[in-house]
């Protein structure tokens, strides 16, 4: 079993057999999203995008809390150009987990408010715990939500339900959440982390490029018509037609063997 781990100022992440877990790691503030955690997120992805070896992502929080949202302390101290630095950096940040090639799984632990419960919709595939509650506060504090959950939650649940999630600003328990479509599923808060590990293992077990070329279709088809899009899925297919993991595919189905796949 090989490891890595590299701690960031806000953020941990450990690497171990092909999985790359990150976690926010700001407890004391209940992992809201500062200026510094928006910086390490970044660099995590791009760490993740140069380790060919990671295949899979968890993101979870540390503590009571997945992510309680915008530092709204911090926001108290900024001047109007970290402001607006922090409007050109926190798209960036959020559009990274759909840039990224790799499966982003989400393991909700406490609380993901505002920002941070977009940072789990920006994921491929959310757990949560049963104590887990989610909410888009931000019309309550005069704002709109501007991490993606005006386009995400739409896609999810339909307009009209998420009209009525973002105007009321209305806190959702797990269940509720899943209930809405908007979990994949929720489990009992010790099985959180096994959950989501044995999910990736799942996934894992599987071409990593077919893996990464079929989530690069299923996101360009919320945003092209149909014609583009089954374009674009031809394209991500002949994509995996030259990979050397469909040829083991192949060869492993021929010899009734478990695929040995090395993401190339």
């Amino acid at each position: 079993m090989t490891s890595k781990t590299r701690s960031f100022e806000t953020i941990l992440l450990d690497v171990r057999d092909h999985v790359a877990t990150v976690t926010l790691h700001r407890p004391d503030a209940m992992n809201a999203l500062s200026m510094q955690m928006l910086y390490d997120l970044e660099a995590v992805f791009q760490q993740i995008e140069d380790d060919p070896s990671i295949w899979a992502m968890i993101l979870t929080g540390h503590g009571r809390a997945f992510c309680a949202g915008a530092d709204l302390k911090e926001r108290q101290t900024m001047t109007v150009a970290d402001v607006r630095r922090r409007r050109r950096l926190a798209p960036q940040v959020f559009g990274a987990f759909g840039r990224c090639r790799r499966p982003i799984i989400a393991a909700v632990n406490g609380l993901a408010l505002g920002g941070g419960f977009e940072i789990a919709l920006s994921c491929d595939i959310i757990l949560a715990a049963e104590s887990a509650k989610v909410a888009l506060l931000e019309t309550s504090l005069g704002i709109i939500p501007a991490g993606g959950a005006t386009q995400r939650l739409p896609r999810m649940i339909g307009p009209h339900r998420a009209k009525e999630l973002i105007f009321t600003a209305r806190r959702l328990t797990a269940q509720q959440a899943f209930d809405l479509g908007i979990l994949n599923r929720v489990v009992a808060d010790s099985e959180l982390m096994p959950q989501a590990a044995a999910l990736a293992q799942e996934i894992m077990a599987n071409a990593p490029m077919a893996v990464a070329q079929a989530k690069r279709a299923l996101n360009a088809s919320l945003s092209l018509g149909i014609d583009v899009g089954l374009e674009y899925e031809a394209e991500a297919y002949q994509t995996c037609l030259a990979s050397a993991d469909r040829a083991e595919g192949l060869a492993a189905f021929r010899e009734k063997r478990k695929p040995a796949y090395t993401g190339e």
